[in-house]
């Protein structure tokens, strides 16, 4: 699989290599994350939300590695990358876990979790929880506006107008994306991880 090394590679003097061979680990990643099945029997059905999430948490951290955000999105060159959830919190302690001491691109990240969608400031990745279904016109405006990469495992999430959405496919883990929102806001997003998803188009663009 062909490389695409992002403008955050050539940043840094003599460090492309060093990148290419932590994004090429990255993929594979990915790939075997896509792999993880989810066998729920009734015994066990109660303790699949763990696990399910958990490997929900290490895609967040991955998906950060084959962003390029808008040049206003950080305050600063050191800046940490802010991930927030927005609702309901599903994960418990693994998206701390999956971010924790972790680097990508020279910045550390910061986990916030939020209550009201005003909030949202200064976010660069947004989980929207299932509990927010009802007010998702309002948060996509709100991350376009702010330059923030929303996903969520809600259904048709993606093609309402977010940019990444997590399903189930033959009981496996899949995603969408969503290429016009992300566009809206103002993010490009590498070719390694458009390969990896499933490109959709919108329903606001389909009813045309």
């Amino acid at each position: 699989m062909a490389l695409l090394i992002p403008p955050a590679a050539r940043w840094r003097n003599g460090a492309a290599d060093r990148w290419t061979i932590r994004a090429g680990r990255t993929v594979w990643v990915l790939i075997l994350g896509m792999s993880f099945v989810f066998r729920a029997t009734p015994a066990s059905a109660q303790v699949v939300r763990a696990p399910e999430y958990s490997l929900k948490a290490a895609y967040l951290f991955n998906f950060t590695q084959f962003i390029e955000w808008p040049s206003n999105s950080f305050i600063s060159a050191d800046a940490p990358i802010v991930i927030g959830v927005l609702g309901e919190d599903p994960f418990g302690g693994a998206l701390d876990q999956a971010i924790k001491g972790k680097v990508v691109h020279g910045r550390s990240f910061e986990l916030k979790r939020f209550k009201q969608i005003g909030e949202m400031r200064g976010c660069h990745v947004l989980f929207v929880c299932a509990s927010e279904a009802a007010r998702l016109p309002e948060i996509f405006l709100a991350a376009q506006k702010g330059g923030i990469l929303t996903v969520s495992d809600i259904d048709r999430f993606a093609e309402r107008g977010g940019i990444i959405n997590f399903y189930k496919e033959n009981n496996k883990m899949r995603f969408k994306i969503n290429l016009s929102a992300a566009e809206r806001a103002g993010m490009k997003i590498s070719s390694q991880l458009l390969r990896l998803g499933t490109i959709i188009r919108e329903e606001i663009d389909a009813e045309k």
